[in-house]
């Protein structure tokens, strides 16, 4: 299917960054926020983002215009009813991403594919509420999604083969690298990469070395752009927390289970980079 018109649900960082690199390539973007402020926020956050292509030479002011003329915000879910794709990109949360689809299930018609944007929670789970479970897929980005060129296509069991091949070549046409994965905790990425981060903060925990050496060893040993703990700081200790959390429950494997420490850290708001304070200070946020 011919895929013109893009609904987006939610536009924190994930969801306004999928919102971008849809309106950059062409498509006509509808973001569906819970208030128009918090649209506003993330349609600032895409301004800004976009200024910086510009300012790079990676893009024309023209072509800046022409992007942001195709983003348009709502607080109505049924602002997207006649959008061809709707990528949703809102909290971990089971019970608030099926109380959606069940909403949107009614909205829509037959043939708009449902894609959720989760790191961690079954597709098969969310599509059960629904009555287009061959119309749903799992679209997972990558932080940030305008730099980032992965994209997990994730199948449940019922995923048609006409939505898959419809969601892949969506994300492509974004400019992005698919990977397929099976329906199952974490996909690809994140059952690697999980486990590596929690080590980090284990080796941590137990004063095997210090934050910056754990992260000097990993870039000057392994070649990482980045340490484990600067990463987790990017990322984001909350949801890095509850991917471990969803993925201990699924497999209940050790590796999978979050160390002491990084809990503590979440539940003093130590998130990382967007609260100010992880692993590291950053500069204060309002």
């Amino acid at each position: 299917m011919a895929i013109k018109k893009v609904g987006i649900i939610g536009c924190g960082l994930m969801g306004s960054g999928i919102a971008q690199v849809a309106s950059q390539t062409g498509y006509d973007v509808m973001v569906r926020e819970v208030t128009m402020d918090l649209y506003e926020r993330g349609r600032k956050r895409i301004e800004g983002s976009l200024a910086k292509f510009v300012e790079k030479g990676k893009m024309t002011a023209p072509d800046r215009d022409a992007a942001l003329g195709r983003l348009k915000g709502t607080t109505s879910l049924a602002e997207l009813k006649d959008c061809d794709i709707i990528v949703e990109a809102i909290i971990e949360n089971m019970d608030e991403k099926t109380k959606i689809y069940r909403e949107l299930d009614a909205l829509c018609p037959p043939k708009t594919i449902f894609a959720s944007n989760t790191s961690s929670l079954p597709i098969g789970d969310m599509s059960a509420v629904t009555k287009r479970r061959d119309r749903f897929c799992g679209l997972h980005f990558f932080n940030p999604v305008p730099i980032m060129k992965l994209v997990e296509v994730v199948r449940s069991i019922d995923t048609s083969e006409e939505t898959y091949q419809a969601a892949k070549s969506f994300a492509e046409s974004l400019g992005k690298t698919v990977v397929t994965a099976k329906d199952t905790p974490g996909f690809v990425v994140n059952v690697l990469l999980v486990p590596y981060l929690l080590d980090a903060v284990r080796l941590l925990e137990r004063g095997v070395a210090s934050k910056e050496d754990i992260d000097q060893g990993m870039v000057l040993g392994c070649g990482h752009p980045m340490g484990p703990l600067t990463l987790l700081d990017y990322v984001g200790l909350d949801t890095t927390y509850y991917i471990a959390e969803i993925m201990f429950r699924e497999f209940k494997d050790h590796h999978y289970a979050a160390p002491p420490l990084l809990r503590r850290m979440v539940e003093a708001g130590y998130h990382g980079r967007k609260s100010g304070r992880g692993f590291y200070v950053y500069e204060a946020k309002a």
